[in-house]
């Protein structure tokens, strides 16, 4: 069986397959997704080609939601802070 190069440990592949998973469940087997993957491997890419392959069969899953949401997270940045964010007294 050929692995998929987005989910090489099969684990969003078998988040799928467990019957009655819970989405805080789906969430820590992304979690351990997403620290498994390469440092060089874009992981929007990975989220976006694992949607395309399951959110299509499975659109009510708790790992689609999770993936769905993820993507969402990604593309809206959010500033943290710095010297710029905080106020200052211009006198």
């Amino acid at each position: 069986m050929k692995r998929d190069p987005f989910d090489p440990k099969d684990l969003i592949l078998e988040s799928y397959r467990i019957e009655g998973i819970t989405e805080g469940e789906c969430r820590s087997i992304f979690l351990d997704w997403a620290l498994s993957l390469p440092d060089s491997e874009d992981t929007q890419g990975a989220v976006a080609k694992l949607l395309g392959l399951y959110a299509a069969e499975n659109p009510d899953h708790p790992m689609t939601k999770v993936l769905s949401e993820a993507q969402q997270a990604a593309a809206r940045p959010k500033r943290r802070g710095g010297w710029r964010s905080r106020p200052r007294d211009l006198q």
